[in-house]
């Protein structure tokens, strides 16, 4: 199935931010665009704030200016949903109602030819629901573009329950030709993204809450060792509090309150307290004028201990033994069989993060995950109160003489990263399970909507089939809230189904 002409009429119901970004992809692209709204003159006001964004493309020498005289002509304001009669493209993207959008599609139903795809851009309702009460749902399809439209290449491609397959190939297709990276997904709660995304911010909001971890200190971890470019409480502020919540929210719901998608106590408050991030000039963190952003907390610094002895390979921090020696620390290899951690002199243990606290052990340092441990500029240690004071010390130095900065946290089982990784990979396995989407449609919708620096069943795979297995089962078992039992497509995925069989 190919994409819709760019000689067919591309209309879009709606004119906020949403609707004019994806007016301007389609006109960018070279369809004639006509622009709907309900209230008296948005329309016309969307088309002039769509033609000064195409004056400042030539300004920045990113578009002609006769290409943009072009699309200024094929840019139409409608006064009366009658003057989308003609369109091939009906894409919606109204208020997040499901009776206003199931409204306004029975009239456009009664108004566009039978050929004319209709498309939501919802983030949150069922498209199943949106198209239940349309006489042919078969060309109903979502088309969920993330903000801003015109510069974020991905569309989530959404089958409801009674979409045509020519439907949904048709608007792949069409979102491809307008240079976008489009990806296929059936109409579950949150898709692709906003499904699986959920623990980044859970298990860091369940750290705080839990533990009393600063929000700083969480996001200096998952920015500086896991390698994301946000961590979850600056990202949440810039989103906006009550909007990331309320998606939270809608996903627990729809998943009829599963633990795994349980909302925030303290971000509940936050939007109670209307500390919405920065459009309120509070949320976790201040933004008043002069307000100082608060730091990390970070380690005082320690001696390196002379030498470590590695039992195993350290699986997934294998690399660390490397660069310990070259950092001119004594390392002294026993059988890889014995085990993955590091004997300090003092005796005690350097662990990789896995699900268990410190507390169940005589004298065990946990160290987290880090996408990369060379490049990692930053650290994670857990320790139990109990812990010998020269672990911990030798711990720290051991990872500052490797150019480190280190937090210390408190006994926190699956420290930050490790949790938040087998978390994602855990929630992006059973989708591909329960034919959500394909494994590299989720990695490639979690790269690319998040900015996540690898896909979660990537992430799973290089840190191999057993890695998130024990360390859930562990977290289960300190947490046993149902919110870390391991899902079928985990199970499956790590006694060695391969993946082709449940996407």
């Amino acid at each position: 199935m190919t994409a819709i002409d760019t000689s067919r009429t591309v209309a879009v119901v709606g004119t906020g931010t949403m609707g004019q970004g994806i007016a301007q992809v389609a006109l960018v692209a070279g369809h004639p665009v006509r622009l709907y709204d309900a209230v008296a003159g948005r329309a016309g006001e969307a088309a002039d704030a769509i033609g000064a964004r195409l004056d400042r493309l030539v300004e920045k020498g990113r578009m002609g200016a006769g290409e943009r005289d072009a699309a200024r002509a094929r840019l139409v304001p409608a006064v009366d949903l009658a003057e989308l009669a003609d369109a091939a493209l009906v894409v919606e993207a109204v208020l997040e109602q499901l009776a206003v959008k199931q409204e306004l599609f029975a009239e456009l139903e009664k108004i566009v030819a039978d050929d004319c795809l209709l498309a939501t851009n919802t983030s949150s309702l069922s498209v199943t629901a949106v198209a239940g009460a349309l006489r042919a749902p078969g060309r109903f399809v979502g088309l969920h573009f993330f903000n801003p439209a015109p510069l974020l290449p991905l569309v989530e491609v959404v089958s409801g329950h009674a979409t045509d397959e020519e439907t949904a190939t048709r608007a792949w297709a069409t979102a491809a030709a307008w240079g976008k990276t489009p990806v296929r997904c059936a109409d579950l709660p949150g898709f692709i993204v906003n499904r699986i995304a959920r623990p980044f911010y859970a298990e860091a909001f369940a750290v705080h809450e839990e533990h009393g971890i600063d929000p700083a200190t969480i996001d200096a971890i998952l920015r500086e060792s896991g390698g994301f470019a946000m961590g979850p409480f600056e990202l949440t502020d810039l989103i906006g509090q009550d909007v990331n919540e309320a998606v939270t929210r809608s996903v627990w719901e729809s998943f009829f309150h599963s633990p795994k998608f349980q909302p925030s106590l303290a971000q509940r408050r936050l939007v109670e307290s209307r500390r919405l991030g920065r459009k309120s000039g509070h949320g976790w963190f201040s933004y008043a004028e002069g307000a100082a952003r608060p730091g990390p907390a970070d380690a005082g610094p320690e001696d390196a201990p002379e030498y470590v002895i590695a039992e195993g390979d350290l699986a997934p921090a294998a690399e660390l033994i490397g660069m310990i020696r070259e950092a001119g620390i004594t390392v002294r290899q026993e059988d890889e069989d014995k085990g993955t951690r590091l004997i300090l002199p003092s005796g005690g243990q350097l662990v990789l993060a896995d699900g268990q606290i410190s507390a169940e052990f005589r004298d065990v340092v946990y160290f987290d995950l880090a996408l990369d441990y060379r490049t990692a500029g930053r650290i994670a240690l857990s320790a139990a109160a109990e812990v010998q004071q020269d672990t911990l010390a030798q711990a720290t130095g051991l990872f500052q003489a490797l150019g480190k900065r280190v937090s210390v946290l408190p006994d926190v089982p699956g420290m930050i990263v490790a949790r938040t990784v087998a978390m994602l990979g855990d929630l992006a396995l059973d989708a591909v399970a329960r034919r959500v989407a394909s494994a590299e449609d989720i990695d490639t919708a979690m790269r690319l909507g998040v900015n996540y620096p690898l896909g979660p069943v990537e992430w799973n795979e290089k840190l191999g089939r057993d890695w998130a297995w024990e360390l859930l089962a562990n977290l289960h078992q300190a947490v046993p809230t149902g919110r870390y039992a391991r899902t079928l497509g985990l199970h499956q995925w790590s006694y060695g189904s391969p993946l082709e069989d449940a996407s």
